[in-house]
């Protein structure tokens, strides 16, 4: 059978369109990953927050420590705001931990609290960041290994009031490149804390965050689903520049944090976060409804 130039064109179309909703339709079935999203985009304004994401279909919500100074004493009514929205409390940004013995006590006392607000919250999880990276200064192993031992106190406390405390590496902190990771979570007792890998910041840092995945799988508790713009145009005399941008919009290869998740049966929450609008002509929301597109056209996730 013969068949001209614009049969066959048509016929192709045709053909890698099929395949690529079938690819998709396979994927987002075989995948339990939970997708939820962070309220830090909002600066604060977490009651638009919880409406703008549950508009969106996503599952959770991250919010932040700024909710336990307003709610800290009345956790049923910010459970109410998050259960009306018919959200789960996928995460809870828990603050710093310190490392100094004279703040040790404290840091614990901060997290427990926390940890007891999430309980009450209907949540199951604190994120810990830090702030002792000072004048870019990279830690040694020593300061690495005593970071991950407040951790690991912080978590033993925790995980008694069933609560999963989770380290989140992070750019200008201790934790920032792949080799500071490695040696954290070497050091994490995964019993009392387990990784919350930022998918953009471990890119930023020097690494290869879908490799990060395999390699940490037995760690791994949740993710930041995240994309960086690198370097920024607009500053083309710092090629460490970047910003944190929608995702699909800058250089994070997704495609294969969401293919090795896939390998390893991640079923874990898997959490959107933008730290900002990154133009100032945009809402949270457009932002949200961009990775959401992304997540759907370029990765095959479903929304109900």
């Amino acid at each position: 059978m013969n068949i001209n130039r614009r049969e066959f064109i048509q016929e192709a179309s045709i053909l890698t369109a099929f395949t690529s909703f079938f690819v998709q339709d396979t994927l987002a079935k075989k995948s339990n990953i939970k997708l939820a999203y962070s309220a830090i985009t909002w600066g604060g304004k977490d009651d638009q927050a919880i409406k703008d994401i549950a508009s969106l279909g996503f599952e959770g919500i991250q919010l932040r420590a700024n909710t336990f100074k307003p709610f800290g004493g009345k956790p049923a009514e910010l459970k109410a705001l998050i259960n009306q929205a018919n959200l789960k409390l996928a995460m809870f940004s828990s603050g710093n931990v310190e490392v100094e013995p004279s703040k040790e006590q404290s840091t614990i006392d901060t997290h427990v609290a926390h940890a007891s607000f999430v309980k009450a919250l209907g949540g199951s999880a604190i994120q810990m960041t830090n702030s002792l990276r000072k004048d870019n200064i990279a830690p040694t192993t020593d300061q690495l290994k005593r970071l991950a031992e407040v951790m690991n106190k912080i978590g033993q406390q925790t995980a008694d009031l069933g609560v999963q405390a989770v380290y989140h590496n992070h750019m200008n902190q201790w934790g920032e490149t792949p080799e500071e990771v490695d040696v954290l979570v070497n050091e994490m007792n995964p019993k009392y804390v387990r990784l919350l890998l930022d998918v953009a910041h471990y890119h930023q840092g020097g690494g290869k965050p879908a490799e990060a995945i395999l390699k940490y799988e037995s760690h791994l508790h949740s993710l930041h689903l995240k994309d960086t713009k690198s370097p920024l145009p607009e500053k083309p005399d710092q090629p460490n520049s970047y910003k944190f941008v929608e995702l699909g919009r800058g250089n994070v290869d997704l495609i294969a944090v969401f293919k090795n998740l896939r390998k390893i049966k991640f079923d874990g929450w898997a959490i959107v976060e933008l730290d900002g609008v990154p133009d100032k002509e945009k809402t949270p929301l457009l932002c949200g409804e961009t990775s959401k597109k992304f997540l759907i056209e370029k990765v095959g996730m479903t929304f109900e």
